[in-house]
């Protein structure tokens, strides 16, 4: 059985979401499927997706977050957020539905 290392715990969200490749660059678009304090998964078709970018969520409320790819599968990603942590920060974007 494979262990869990996540140091946050994931919440199936179903959201869309922008990645940003570098500033100046075109955002395009991908979809989350879950989400923690200390990542993502990320959905995209026809996309390159840089080792690091920025994700734009589309909750306007939630500033930019910063990126790295730590595994990719077909057209899935798993991203780990690089910028500062935030506690509750997943909970805060799923909605009190989630919470």
């Amino acid at each position: 059985m494979l262990k869990d290392r996540r140091k946050s715990s994931r919440i199936p969200v179903s959201g869309r979401a922008k990645i940003q490749a570098h500033a100046g660059a075109l955002p395009r678009d991908c979809w989350i499927s879950d989400i923690s304090d200390g990542g993502v998964r990320l959905h995209t078709e026809h996309v390159e997706v840089p080792e690091q970018f920025t994700l734009v969520l589309a909750d306007t409320t939630a500033r930019p977050r910063e990126c790295r790819v730590i595994w990719r599968l077909g057209c899935e990603i798993g991203a780990e957020f690089v910028d500062r942590s935030e506690k509750g920060f997943a909970r805060n974007l799923a909605g009190p539905a989630r919470r």
